[in-house]
């Protein structure tokens, strides 16, 4: 066992519930520092468990014991656990060093006073930075040809207002801190407003997802400046694409987040489930304009027949919500097959851009309660994926107790990335403190964080801002996960939830999490995520230190990096 993922001792503290919990004999809580956990200012990135519960991430680190509360009018500061810090990288007030027309902040449109001036309700509309995604590159520019912009960056889509591509530069000074990449593509179209990001290492292009829906797609951008943008919708087609990862064989998997119709009657804020996870597989992994084949998860159900949209009855969505599939897949202990249905082929069918989620549809593909985003586990060959559900994000939906309704997290293991067929089983079900979830990162060989996307409804009704949990993937059935982060809420979210449903305003309320990210930047096939084992906040023995990044969205729109205090 590697020295940096073996057990160490467990002290006695509070849980992430707030209580001291026994488990296996041990109290669990608060992981005490073990000979060689710190080393000056790095922690070793660590997991503990007891029988069916995790106990900590890293070495030294308490579990924050509560969320912050959702009280009108009060704003609350983020809660780390007390071994840990976080500073600001770039917040949304950061100028562009190349502003353009209205593009002139990180996190902020220059339509507008950035708060409400006095008697007014008008204020900037904030852009959301969404999903980061870390490089360590050589001779990058910026509109600065005399600069010298370093090696270390941090890439962002925008997720509302208007669509474009920022780079944090993290060596650079403020005058040069932040860099519009594009507001265009290569053909002179605005850009859509973006979600998730990855790093392809094998075409060296950044790609980004927006879930517009027949709107929505992939884009892959060049990562220097001026950034050449493409749409690849005729290529990937056309959805609700949120989260991306690249797998060993060049394969691009996204996680589609396509909300539902409302149920009837008692079901009315219960969702259908309608979004599909895909995997494309490139012709030529090195170019994916060369075109190839997108394919849809379908899982077969523990009657042996496909879950598909509609059930036997196709546009039953009181049925649908309500499935008998829907329960089987949310309840702890069933395993399923699954295969990989082909949708499209650009050989075959052409390159005309194409509605991924009505041929998901007609393929047979599965229906899932809003997935966000994956991460494949470090160590497995990319053969273990795990994915989450973000659910129906209200604690009056039908169908929480039993159908998905509060979301949770799916395993897929396949025998090899290019498998066409796997197993699937419920990995976490969620409940009314751990739901909405959304980002994911791999802190460590077994340790997966996951983040909250809750929304107001939900932090009214459970009087609870968002948090980030860290969950082993080694247990299998119920865990207590661990909370990391207590998201606060910044005045200026204060300010614009006070402000929500006020005729004419157009920001979001609460702060959310988003865009949490652990890499050590490498851009080689080597630094894929899930191939190389996370060491956070340590070196990863070449020279690159793994970090961690994460952005409050909404209100200030505030990017962090955490770091050992």
């Amino acid at each position: 066992m590697d020295r940096h993922n073996r057990p160490i001792s467990v002290v006695n503290g509070p849980t992430s519930d707030g209580a001291t919990r026994r488990s296996g004999g041990r109290h669990v809580g608060r992981i005490g520092l073990g000979g060689a956990a710190l080393a000056g200012a790095a922690l070793a990135a660590v997991l503990i468990v007891g029988p069916s519960l995790v106990a900590a991430a890293i070495p030294g680190v308490t579990a924050v014991a509560a969320p912050n509360t959702k009280t009108p009018g009060i704003a609350s500061p983020n809660g780390l656990s007390p071994e840990l810090t976080e500073s600001p990288v770039a917040q949304g007030s950061s100028p562009l060093e190349n502003p353009s027309g209205k593009f002139g902040y990180y996190g902020y449109l220059a339509d507008a006073p950035m708060i409400p001036l006095p008697g007014t309700t008008t204020e900037a509309s904030k852009t959301e930075p969404d999903k980061n995604t870390y490089l360590v590159l050589a001779k990058q520019h910026g509109a600065d040809p005399s600069y010298h912009y370093g090696s270390h960056f941090l890439y962002q889509g925008h997720e509302l207002g208007a669509g474009y591509i920022t780079r944090i530069n993290l060596d650079a000074d403020p005058a040069h801190r932040v860099t519009l990449l594009a507001t265009q593509d290569a053909s002179g179209q605005p850009l859509p407003v973006f979600d998730g990001s990855v790093w392809d290492p094998f075409s060296r292009q950044l790609l980004f997802s927006s879930e517009l829906g027949t709107s929505g797609g992939i884009w892959q951008a060049t990562p220097d400046y001026p950034s050449k943008v493409i749409s690849l919708a005729g290529i990937i087609g056309q959805g609700g694409y949120e989260g991306i990862q690249i797998d060993s064989a060049g394969q691009v998997w996204i996680v589609e987040d396509v909300g539902g119709k409302a149920g009837s009657g008692l079901l009315a804020t219960a969702k259908q489930p309608n979004s599909f996870v895909y995997r494309f597989v490139p012709k030529n992994r090195r170019d994916l304009t060369a075109g190839g084949v997108l394919q849809v998860l379908q899982i077969v159900g523990l009657d042996h027949k496909p879950i598909v949209f509609g059930g036997t009855t196709q546009g039953a969505i009181d049925a649908d919500i309500m499935s008998q599939g829907m329960k089987d897949l949310h309840t702890y202990g069933n395993w399923f097959s699954t295969n990989w249905v082909k949708i499209h082929d650009t050989a075959t069918d052409g390159t005309t851009a194409f509605d991924a989620n009505a041929l998901a549809k007609a393929a047979g593909g599965t229906p899932l309660k809003r997935p966000e985003n994956g991460q494949f586990r470090p160590g497995s060959g990319f053969r273990e994926f795990y994915f989450d559900e973000t659910g129906d994000t209200n604690a009056d939906s039908a169908a929480n107790p039993a159908h998905g309704g509060w979301g949770g997290v799916l395993r897929l293991v396949q025998e090899s990335p290019r498998s066409n067929h796997g197993r699937l089983t419920l990995f976490y079900a969620g409940d009314k403190s751990h739901t909405g979830l959304d980002n994911a990162a791999f802190l460590t060989k077994d340790g997966i964080v996951f983040v909250e996307d809750a929304g107001d409804t939900l932090h009214t009704q459970r009087n609870a801002l968002d948090s980030a949990y860290l969950l082993d993937v080694r247990v299998h059935g119920p865990q207590t996960p661990v909370r990391i982060i207590a998201e606060g809420r910044d005045v200026s979210a204060t300010l614009d939830s006070a402000l929500a449903g006020t005729p004419g305003f157009q920001n979001e309320g609460d702060n959310e999490i988003t865009g949490f990210h652990v890499s050590n930047g490498d851009p080689s096939v080597r630094g894929l995520l899930g191939k190389a084992t996370p060491r956070a906040l340590h070196d990863d023995g070449h020279g690159l230190p793994w970090r961690i990044f994460w952005t409050q969205q909404h209100g200030d729109n505030v990017t962090w990096e955490i770091t050992p205090r």
